[in-house]
């Protein structure tokens, strides 16, 4: 390890305030960390929500505490530095992560600490974890709460002596399947001080890949034509190395595609790949800059997408449902879905079949987080097609079965999410589906026989669907999570007794209602129970996008396995009559109104035409912390990517991983009211957020003209408009990850107004802009009034709610099943 940096050498200044970012970090230790195999509470009381849910201590945490109650860290000194931890979008030192195991993991961090006068400083430290500091080689802070994916705070003091002192970080933390794993130490002594990193001999040294680092984003909201392209605010004046990893996105994996390339002085982008070597999908970009010295990582993301216009499927569904099995067969994802279509096929001598299934097995031999959505469309071959299966895979399938964990009572080492909404489906079904299949062999983690599990796994499906036909979903129109529950209902549709398979249909017919209600020129969209910005800005790449194309005749087959192909190959098909909900006639525009979620957290308001939608959950829980609820949606038809909304960052970083994140969820839930074609957002921060402003998002993509013009942003895609207004001016952002897409307002209290309609010609759009000239937007105090020409004036109040000229507007159906009506668009 270099020694400290001189105080001559430039640094990085941090005032009051301020977060101490600039670190050498060292490769992550991370090893498998299970305890004693144990039973766990059973916490699931079937009232579902979105957020989450305290279970109690595993069997790795309870090791961990054991081991921390004796253990003393020593200081070490000589790790490699792997890359340097740069100022950037986050004020976290991050690295947060999924891990299918219970893992240990540990990161060394050092930097130099400059004080302006020596002697104590006190800092304000947070963590998801453990924190060890050293200063100077003496230990002075032990931090060590683990309290799962929440933050702790401490107010430490650091001393500090002049010229520099040397200080050291080992964070750690128990990864439990998601993991929020980070320190924060923020500087609260009055005077200012400068870090300096033992890794870059001056502040020019790093200055260069710091700015690039920060910037980077592709072109483009796809990967189009030109291929992959990697864009920044500005060149900088030395050639940069930069290591370019592209990771798929999903569960199933995949070879990463690695590139070792080289930004010229003077140059703000970089070709990276052509399209034509990416297949259609997500992917994880890992990019690693260095020069002269220097070196830092960041993460960013891209989508594959090449196809812009939907698909026309067959006029029938089963032509439909054939048309798409060819596609997976020769496109899905190498994971469990994509070997039942190979079966039901007639590919039993496919040689992905093999591999496919091996990796299942591993799956869930080990018993990794998430499979359980794999252990079903396994169980689905093995019912269906298990002669197709060589001898060796089916015995060891079985044995496999045999000894999984299926559910909290059954003991287990493992760190398997068994409580929420969709988890707890996937597990009753395989339950159901394992002891149907083997009903006279015994269960070794349970010790029950088949015929026992299959009637406490149908009984438990039961208690399932209690739950959702009474409450609706807290996970309402999720593009992540409804192929989830698609897993467990299909499943339970096409191989369960018939009394439990009936209630499985008629829920999966409530479902492709919502689907239907939300999915607008082939994409499904809307407000969310749980989204994340993949869903948001990228659906037609959603395993949900294959699900309505099939159902409905138009839109995007993809690669999506996790069951999709169940859909495919089972007897199921949603009613036909739904297809009358997708495309509202010329003039016309659908509404509905109904309640999803436990004590109707989500009380959902639709309005949609044939160029644009406009989804909002209303009301909410203001003022409270977010999770993953997508509150306000706009679709327009012009675009598979063309969307806008508004929320507040749950985080700092535009490519992070929390939930609630930049995009998606909001940091503070705001009050929401919905009146037609309307919607109202009032945001209350509180004194002391850490995101202090409000945003909104208005893609590049299918939008003809995009005007800004004070508080407005107004928006005209095809026929469908949309205009977007605040209680104080829009700022556009110019840089950056939001870069052409992305509009702030500061403040801790604003109001927005999201307004669609459709203009047929240029002068409909004239006549729109001109009457939202006139019209206003106020907020005095908790109360915002939209006040337009010949309509009624909205007022949302943050504790009474929506009023429509004065009178108290009453939410009309407080029910699950969705009260539809078709009215005359709203027209310029």
């Amino acid at each position: 390890m270099p020694s400290p940096a001189s105080p001559s050498h430039a640094g990085f200044a941090i005032a009051p305030g301020d977060s101490v970012t600039a670190w050498a970090i060292s490769p992550v230790s991370a090893f498998d960390y299970p305890g004693m195999a144990a039973p766990a509470e059973d916490r699931v009381n079937y009232h579902f929500i979105n957020g989450f849910v305290d279970v109690g201590t595993l069997p790795c945490r309870i090791a961990l505490m054991r081991e921390l109650s004796t253990r003393v860290p020593a200081l070490q000194t000589d790790w490699p530095v792997e890359g340097l931890h740069l100022p950037g979008a986050s004020r976290r030192v991050e690295f947060t992560r999924f891990q299918y195991r219970p893992t240990r993991l540990s990161r060394w961090c050092r930097t130099t600490l400059v004080p302006t006068t020596p002697g104590d400083h006190r800092f304000d430290l947070i963590t998801c974890g453990g924190v060890h500091i050293w200063v100077d080689g003496a230990l002075q802070v032990a931090f060590e709460p683990y309290v799962r994916n929440s933050p702790q705070r401490r107010e430490i003091a650091l001393p500090l002596r002049e010229g520099g002192s040397d200080v050291v970080v080992l964070t750690e933390e128990m990864a439990e399947r998601d993991t929020t794993w980070f320190f924060e130490l923020s500087l609260i002594s009055p005077a200012p001080i400068t870090a300096t990193l033992p890794g870059a001999q001056a502040q020019g040294d790093s200055a260069a890949i710091r700015q690039l680092a920060a910037s980077v984003r592709p072109l483009g909201e796809r990967v189009g034509p030109e291929g992959l392209v990697l864009q920044f605010d500005a060149s900088v004046a030395v050639p940069v190395e930069i290591a370019v990893t592209l990771r798929p996105g999903s569960q199933a994996g995949g070879e990463p595609l690695h590139y070792d390339l080289t930004l010229p002085s003077q140059q703000d982008s970089l070709f990276v790949c052509p399209a034509e070597s990416l297949a259609s999908g997500f992917y994880i970009v890992d990019l690693v800059f260095s020069a002269q010295g220097a070196r830092t990582t960041r993460e960013i993301h891209c989508v594959v997408l090449p196809q812009v216009e939907p698909r026309q499927l067959g006029a029938d569904i089963a032509t439909r449902k054939r048309q798409a099995l060819d596609h997976i067969v020769e496109h899905g994802e190498e994971r469990m879905g994509t070997a039942l279509a190979l079966l039901a096929a007639g590919h039993a001598d496919d040689p992905r079949l093999r591999r496919i299934i091996e990796k299942t097995l591993h799956v869930i031999e080990e018993r990794h987080d998430c499979s359980d959505f794999v252990a079903v469309p396994l169980l689905w071959a093995l019912h269906r097609f298990a002669d197709g299966l060589p001898a060796d895979l089916l015995a060891r399938a079985q044995r496999a079965l045999l000894d999984y964990r299926y559910w909290v009572d059954e003991p287990g080492n493992d760190v398997m999410w068994f409580w929420s909404e969709n988890h707890v489906l996937c597990f009753h079904t395989a339950q159901l589906l394992a002891g149907l299949l083997l009903p006279d062999a015994v269960f070794t983690a349970s010790g029950r026989t088949g015929r026992q599990q299959a009637e406490l796994g149908e009984q438990r499906m039961g208690l399932w669907l209690d739950a959702i036909e009474r409450d609706g979903l807290a996970e309402w129109n999720s593009a992540a999570y409804y192929p989830i529950d698609f897993i467990g209902l299909l499943a339970v549709a096409e191989l369960a007794p018939p009394a439990i398979a009936d209630r499985a249909k008629a829920m999966l017919d409530r479902l492709f209602e919502m689907i239907a209600l939300h999915t607008l020129a082939g994409v499904p969209a809307g407000s969310m129970g749980r989204a994340y910005g993949l869903e948001l800005t990228a659906g037609a790449i959603t395993e949900l996008a294959p699900f309505a194309a099939v159902a409905f005749g138009q839109g995007w087959l993809n690669r999506g396995v996790a069951a999709f192909p169940q859909f495919l190959v089972g007897a199921y098909e949603p009613p036909a009559a739904l297809a009358e909900l997708v495309n509202p006639p010329p003039g016309r525009a659908v509404t509905a109104h109904y309640v999803q979620g436990h004590a109707g957290v989500g009380r959902l308001a639709l309005y949609k035409t044939a160029h644009v939608q406009l989804s909002a959950c209303v009301d909410g829980r203001p003022g409270q912390t977010g999770h993953q609820q997508h509150l306000v949606d706009v679709r327009l038809a012009t675009h598979p990517f063309a969307r806008a909304w508004v929320n507040h960052p749950g985080e700092d970083d535009p490519w992070g991983h929390n939930r609630p994140s930049y995009w998606a969820g909001n940091g503070v839930m705001p009050r929401v009211g919905a009146h037609d074609n309307v919607a109202l957002q009032l945001f209350d921060l509180g004194a002391s957020p850490r995101v202090a402003f409000t945003h909104a998002y208005l893609s590049t993509s299918g939008i003809d003209e995009r005007i800004l013009e004070g508080n407005w942003l107004i928006a005209r895609a095809g026929q469908g408009v949309v205009a977007i207004g605040a209680t104080a001016p829009l700022e556009a952002m110019t840089t950056g990850a939001g870069a052409g897409r992305e509009y702030r307002v500061a403040g801790l209290r604003t109001g927005w107004v999201t307004i669609v309609a459709d203009c047929p010609d240029a002068s409909a759009f004239a006549r729109f802009r001109a009457r939202i000239a006139e019209t206003t937007l106020t907020l005095e105090g908790r109360r915002l009034t939209l006040r337009r020409p010949d309509a009624p004036a909205l007022t949302l109040d943050w504790d009474h709610g929506l009023s429509v000229d004065g009178a108290a507007w009453t939410f009309p159906n407080p029910t699950v099943i969705p009260a539809v009506a078709t009215i005359p668009a709203r027209l310029w």
